[in-house]
């Protein structure tokens, strides 16, 4: 799809939007999310924008391909409105086994284009980035330059895609280690994000995630350890206060 065709589809998708907007909608889901919210108010599944409009743009311009539907999505996400993320999102999760690490820098630039927020993020470590992890098509190593990205919401992403892997037999000393460049880091969205995948992580493997946590007490968000510790005993979590905070 020549660049000014994408620019069309985006102009069509966006007049879409703006004759079917709900603003009582939209202010509805807006308390959900403190970094802010923009969006159509169409959240709803069984809205005629997800029930007919999407699958109708997806077959209508199949002919994109992955590398198109993924140049779409910088496009898409550029506006910032909630719908035309999620949209994107769908139409990438609808090419199943075929997104493998040759998508991942496609992908990648949709948060350098605007991915703003958690639901967002999780919903793509969910339904894209998470299965082609657990199946191997991409592997921990293809996420690791994302532990240093300059988009807080990247960064929220490794350990959320990660979360896939506590399903199956896993190491996880390896997982502890391929996280912890991100401890220091300095983003709330980040440190929810760990605190998350090292709370799951404990509920399978306790020992090695405190002995992780301990290593860390002392210099890590604290923000960290209210979710990671979530699950814990009283007595449990008074292990990981920092010292002079008992």
């Amino acid at each position: 799809m020549s660049t000014q065709t994408r620019q069309q589809f985006v102009v069509e998708i966006r007049a879409y939007c703006a004759a079917h907007a709900n603003e009582a909608l939209a202010r509805k889901y807006a308390r959900y999310f403190k970094e802010g919210y923009d969006a159509w108010g169409l959240l709803d599944s069984k809205h005629e924008f997800w029930t007919v409009k999407e699958p109708e743009w997806r077959e209508r311009h199949a002919r994109m391909g992955l590398k198109g539907f993924l140049k779409l999505g910088e496009d898409l996400f550029s506006s910032g409105k909630y719908e035309e993320g999620a949209l994107a999102i769908r139409f990438v999760k609808g090419y199943g086994r075929d997104f493998g690490r040759d998508g991942l820098p496609g992908l990648a630039k949709w948060f350098a284009s605007g991915i703003r927020n958690w639901a967002h993020t999780d919903v793509l470590c969910g339904e894209i980035l998470t299965p082609a992890l657990v199946d191997g098509r991409i592997g921990l190593s293809d996420l690791a330059p994302w532990r240093a990205s300059k988009y807080p919401f990247q960064r929220r992403a490794v350990p959320v895609t990660m979360l896939g892997l506590l399903k199956k037999p896993f190491q996880a000393r390896e997982l502890l280690d391929f996280v912890a460049p991100l401890m220091p880091d300095g983003e709330r969205v980040v440190h929810q994000g760990l605190g998350w995948f090292l709370r799951e992580t404990w509920k399978k493997q306790p020992a090695p995630v405190e002995a992780f946590l301990l290593e860390w007490k002392e210099t890590a968000a604290r923000l960290i350890f209210q979710y990671a510790t979530e699950k814990m005993t009283a007595a449990q979590k008074a292990r990981f206060k920092r010292e002079g905070k008992r």
